[in-house]
């Protein structure tokens, strides 16, 4: 994993995972799918930031939204705190 993440990069990464707004995920369930994200991706953040891009693009309609929700919730997470092995 990186050694240091930003907010953004975070975001990113549960942007493309599987979890969803509507879960309404706790930060402990936050953490989980970006940990979850980040070894599908070998926590290569390019890989992160293609599938995002994609799905930009797959759903131009949708992205803003859920990009806002992605950054709100990883700002409750420590990065620190995250474990991909």
């Amino acid at each position: 994993m990186p050694t240091t993440m930003s907010v953004s990069d975070l975001a990113q990464v549960l942007f493309a995972s599987e979890l969803q707004a509507s879960d309404d995920p706790s930060p402990d369930r936050v953490r989980a799918a970006i940990e979850d994200r980040l070894r599908a991706c070998h926590a290569d953040l390019t890989e992160c930031a293609a599938c995002v891009a994609q799905e930009a693009g797959d759903h131009p309609e949708t992205y803003e939204t859920r990009m806002r929700w992605a950054l709100s919730a990883a700002h409750r997470v420590n990065p620190a705190t995250l474990a991909t092995a």
